[in-house]
């Protein structure tokens, strides 16, 4: 796959007309990579649900707590980060690298923005790497293919599935997506994925995204989620609401549901 950041080539045409998942997140998340267009719906859908920041700062939590778990307990030193989004604060990088500064990681997204900006994600402790390959999900030999040059594809790796799968509006193709990864990852590697699910304030906020955003938003319900896991070791405590999965002890007990599930999974030898 060619470096579409050389200079030789144009620079990615950015749609700043039309609202986008990844430049909504990062306003949420206290990002500048946003638009107007996308402050706008983005401030619409918290109106409709005003919950939903708190949602984006769980899955954000997860993502530490699994990377932190994987790279710490599970002695992961790669990871494959799938529709990564544009840089905030503890990418999975960050957060690898500080347990294991030899981690390597590649993250995979197709977003324009996100590519301008790749540079933000291409740094890296001197021991380890950090890569990042311009590749849409429905691809996902490609993506094995170009990340396969900074991962060794023999030795474990954590797939990364946040907050994309749901963007794959047929189930049997997002199943069969998730399946052909990791086929290519060997007995050991691990999956995360975290995925909206239903509720009343997240059906109307995720209604008016799919009228004015790109791309389409699919909900899906905790067992459609955990289907993603079949055949595969899932960790405890299973498929859960992202702010319940492995969260810190606080003394006013367990934090309050999402609608944003998740689970962590390991592939069997």
């Amino acid at each position: 796959m060619t470096d579409d950041t050389s200079p030789s080539r144009p620079a990615p045409k950015i749609d700043t007309s039309r609202p986008h998942s990844a430049r909504i997140w990062n306003y949420w998340l206290g990002g500048k990579d946003n638009y107007p267009v996308d402050r706008q719906v983005g401030d619409e859908i918290e109106r409709l649900h005003p919950g939903i920041i708190t949602y984006a700062l769980a899955d954000r939590a997860f993502l530490g707590r699994a990377v932190r778990y994987l790279a710490e307990e599970a002695g992961t030193r790669q990871f494959l980060d799938i529709g990564t989004g544009l840089p905030t604060v503890d990418n999975t990088h960050e957060v690898a690298q500080r347990v294991a500064p030899e981690a390597r990681i590649v993250y995979a997204d197709n977003d324009p923005l996100v590519l301008v900006h790749a540079q933000a994600l291409l740094t890296s402790t001197p021991e380890g790497s950090t890569d990042y390959v311009d590749a849409d999900l429905h691809d996902p030999d490609a993506i094995v293919t170009a990340a396969a040059k900074t991962l060794d594809f023999d030795r474990p790796i954590a797939i990364m599935l946040l907050g994309i799968v749901n963007f794959i509006a047929d189930l049997d193709e997002a199943y069969a997506i998730v399946r052909r990864l990791m086929e290519s990852a060997p007995a050991g590697s691990h999956l995360a994925i975290s995925h909206t699910t239903y509720g009343p304030a997240m059906d109307a906020a995720v209604e008016y995204w799919n009228r004015f955003g790109t791309p389409k938003l699919t909900q899906r319900t905790p067992e459609q989620i955990a289907g993603f896991f079949d055949g595969m070791d899932l960790l405890k405590p299973g498929v859960v609401s992202c702010s319940r999965w492995r969260p810190e002890a606080k003394p006013w007990g367990e934090p309050e549901e999402v609608a944003l599930f998740c689970g962590l999974a390991r592939k069997r030898a």
